[in-house]
């Protein structure tokens, strides 16, 4: 049975709420508008829902303008694309660049939600960010995410720790862009190259997990609940040197076709893949993890 892709996920900002989609296009640095946003600190360091847990119940839509954020018990506020000469230096990881700040007016808005001072910045040129050289190209960009351009995950390794699990643990706490079905679990560990429709992508990283995946939120009371699935079973599951391992970063190939894009239902050809069992890239506890 060939693969096949099940879902699609943008994040427009990091660690707030995503949104589905049934196409969409690929750039070099991942999905189109994808993490192009970020919440940091008044110094600009990254600030993201592992601290700040009520940020995953922060409703982000791209609007013609820039976006609208909406969050339970609050009116909404626009925030403008800013002016990418407006540049202030951010961090995130190990990362050092700049991004254009947002201003006064988000900034208050998510301070006072999330009840500290905190500003909204915007990634104008992903270029400016590469990814880290221990696992990708010196070419490799990426916007605002961790670490790669886009997390893939299946549905068969999620099945499975559901399985193993106490309770069910839903696809969104893992926060993927691409999702496959039609695959033994843990499949995509083994995968090294794949295409879809025009678009190749290589497998450079497997993905250890923080607690963000043991986070669920409420959309709908702009809660959000703690518990410790899925790390407890992906700590008798997917123990790999000194992380536990669910899903894979993933970059396009370079040059991508002009207007590349992917959608829901397109066939997954896996075009390079090594024995199946192979822990993921990166796990092992010899080999050096970058920040």
């Amino acid at each position: 049975m060939q693969p096949t892709v099940a879902s699609l996920w943008r994040y427009p900002v990091k660690s707030c709420r995503g949104e589905s989609l049934a196409r969409v296009e690929v750039e070099p640095w991942g999905l189109t508008q994808d993490r192009r946003w970020m919440v940091v600190d008044p110094a600009g360091g990254m600030v993201t829902a592992r601290e700040l847990n009520g940020l995953l119940v922060v409703h982000p839509t791209l609007t013609d303008d820039g976006l609208r954020l909406t969050v339970p018990g609050a009116a909404a506020v626009d925030v403008p694309l800013p002016d990418p000469t407006a540049q202030v230096p951010i961090s995130i990881w190990s990362s050092r660049l700049t991004a254009a700040d947002a201003g006064d007016g988000a900034a208050a808005w998510l301070s006072e939600v999330l009840g500290r001072e905190v500003r909204l910045v915007h990634l104008d040129d992903p270029r400016r960010r590469p990814t880290s050289p221990t696992y990708s190209e010196p070419d490799d960009r990426v916007s605002l995410a961790d670490g790669y351009p886009l997390l893939l995950t299946s549905r068969a390794s999620a099945e499975a720790v559901s399985a193993a699990a106490e309770a069910p643990v839903p696809m969104h706490r893992y926060r993927p862009n691409l999702v496959v079905e039609g695959t033994e679990p843990w499949a995509e560990d083994t995968w090294r190259r794949f295409r879809i429709g025009d678009v190749t992508f290589r497998v450079v990283k497997g993905c250890a997990r923080c607690v963000m995946t043991t986070m669920e939120p409420d959309h709908d009371a702009g809660t959000v609940a703690r518990g410790p699935e899925p790390t407890r079973t992906l700590a008798r599951l997917r123990r790999f040197g000194k992380g536990v391992w669910f899903g894979v970063n993933v970059i396009p190939d370079h040059p991508l076709p002009t207007g590349a894009t992917i959608a829901v239902g397109d066939p997954v050809e896996v075009l390079e893949a090594v024995e199946p069992g192979t822990p993921p890239i990166g796990s092992s506890a010899r080999e050096r993890q970058p920040p």
